[in-house]
């Protein structure tokens, strides 16, 4: 099948559409070849009015075995940059653009791959209805394959740190690092650097929520 005669998700979507529905409907995705070798479809989870929502690639060999996203090494940093900024998952809606994990063979194992553009828009629609049945007031892109998904034209993290964009649907929109990042990096002190930028980002989106936020903020 040609990159453009993917059917795309929107086939799949279900008439009645809140989280729970499209997280049933999700699993028996095929709107693109990368259902073939994935586990499972890996839904969002987290508040149903979360007011804000954070999106990262797709999911890794962890979460395509565990069926959640962000369970595996990066997001125990996740964990730790939502600690730092006062956050705590149960705050947030966390989902991945793509919902399916793209893999390729190395030693006998699996190792993720980058999920090209036509891939990213096939899924396009599970993360459009997510972001209508959550109505989140920000929206944190975790990657430039993420910011791309969402801005709906290509971003680099480097471009868009500090800055507040908006999303296809007019959203608020930050785009910051993803927590592998900080786990791929050389050398510590960038190591460190992303880690800090991640953690400010999600602090910047705590604080712009302010007022509207469910309850006492975390450690406070």
């Amino acid at each position: 099948m040609a990159q453009s005669d993917y059917p795309t998700a929107r086939q799949f979507l279900p008439e009645e559409r809140n989280l729970n529905s499209l997280a049933r409907a999700s699993q028996g995705c095929q709107g693109c070849p990368l259902f073939r070798n994935a586990r499972q479809t890996v839904f969002g989870v987290g508040a149903a009015d979360a007011q804000i929502m954070l999106v990262g690639e797709q999911p890794g060999r962890r979460e395509d075995e565990a069926g959640e996203p962000f369970v595996g090494p990066a997001g125990k940093v996740l964990d730790r940059a939502l600690e730092e900024a006062g956050m705590r998952r149960g705050d947030l809606y966390i989902t991945n653009c793509v919902k399916h994990f793209k893999s390729e063979s190395q030693n006998g194992g699996r190792r993720g791959k980058k999920p090209n553009i036509s891939e990213i828009n096939a899924c396009r629609p599970w993360l459009e209805s997510e972001i209508e049945a959550v109505q989140p007031e920000i929206i944190i892109a975790l990657g430039a394959v993420a910011a791309r998904s969402l801005a709906g034209r290509p971003l680099t993290v480097g471009e868009a740190i500090g800055n507040w964009l908006e999303t296809q649907e007019g959203r608020d929109l930050i785009v910051t690092y993803h927590p592998s990042a900080a786990l791929r990096a050389p050398a510590e002190s960038d190591r460190d650097r992303i880690f800090d930028v991640l953690a400010s980002d999600l602090s910047r989106a705590w604080e712009a929520v302010g007022p509207m936020r469910p309850g006492p903020r975390a450690g406070v």
